[in-house]
């Protein structure tokens, strides 16, 4: 039995949808509110996820 990747073509397509349109992002103090509430759920993936959200949301375009 073959374990080769089986390519879906419905999820290329959204992947693809979803990089090309840019997603606002919500205002800074909803994501600090939710990111105290992970904080208190000792959520770390989502700790660590609105954090990021929240300092790309704070000073608009990320450069690399």
């Amino acid at each position: 039995m073959s374990t080769a990747l089986v390519r879906r073509p419905t999820e290329e397509a959204a992947v693809n949808a979803a990089s090309r349109s840019p997603r606002p992002l919500p205002p800074v103090h909803v994501l600090l509110a939710e990111l105290l509430s992970a904080n208190r759920l000792g959520d770390r993936h989502g700790v660590n996820l609105l954090g990021h959200r929240a300092v790309r949301a704070a000073i608009g375009e990320v450069g690399e």
